[in-house]
């Protein structure tokens, strides 16, 4: 697969004084096992590592600096509402970095299931790229642009809440009823099982998600019910 790194940069509206660092960040461990002359460039996993640290301190900072009235337990649900799987995701795909992400042939199409988290962990990776490239204020200017303009919508509508705890305040409010959450059926391999969970107010189902994880499905199906509640408050 041949990727136009240079392109890339425009594309990301970046510029690398060495676009190794690009490279590698977009580059998946699967991707080494088929092209050995690739080796020096290396995998993304410890750029990941590092570029979560550098999310998480330059959004805390942020935060802490613009709204000095919010609490604790509030800083720490926006944070995690803007740097989120979901959040890194969303920006993976406005870049399009699908187009950029080197993997290998062999491993392309089990890949394909997992590949939001791919994508949302390449996100980490070119923050970690920038850090080491340019510093943290190069990083600190792609996290603005691509993260932090989110914050002000994200305190406004309250949307930094986990999903669960905001339906089952929801729901006792208006209901009187606490919800409760059930496997529907799971599928695939150990290493690879995907859930659907169903979420219900006594035995009525409400909505259901899936995830490669129970936690994941439980989640979604409540974020599926609170688009229900905003719609029909008969559910």
């Amino acid at each position: 697969m041949e990727i136009n790194f240079h392109k890339a940069e425009k594309d990301f509206g970046l510029t690398f004084n060495n676009i190794d660092f690009l490279k590698q960040a977009l580059t998946h461990r699967s991707f080494l096992n088929e092209h050995k002359n690739w080796q020096k460039i290396g995998h993304n996993e410890r750029l990941e590592f590092l570029g979560d640290a550098v999310l998480e301190i330059a959004v805390s900072e942020y935060l802490f600096r613009n709204y000095p009235n919010l609490q604790e337990g509030e800083l720490t649900g926006i944070r995690a509402a803007l740097i989120n799987s979901d959040s890194l995701l969303e920006i993976a795909n406005r870049l399009d970095l699908k187009n950029y992400i080197l993997v290998s042939k062999g491993e392309e199409k089990e890949l394909k299931k997992s590949q939001p988290y791919l994508l949302a962990n390449a996100v980490e990776a070119i923050v970690g790229a920038l850090y080491l490239d340019q510093g943290i204020k190069a990083a600190e200017k792609f996290i603005e642009k691509q993260i932090l303009v989110k914050a002000p919508d994200i305190i406004k509508k309250r949307s930094y809440k986990d999903p669960k705890s905001l339906f089952q305040e929801k729901s006792q409010k208006f209901y009187g009823i606490t919800p409760s959450y059930k496997i529907i059926k799971s599928w695939g391999p150990d290493h690879n099982k995907k859930f659907q969970v169903g979420v219900y107010l006594k035995e009525k189902l409400v909505a259901s998600g899936e995830g490669f994880s129970k936690q994941e499905a439980e989640i979604n199906a409540a974020s599926e019910a609170l688009e229900a509640l905003e719609k029909d408050r008969k559910v």
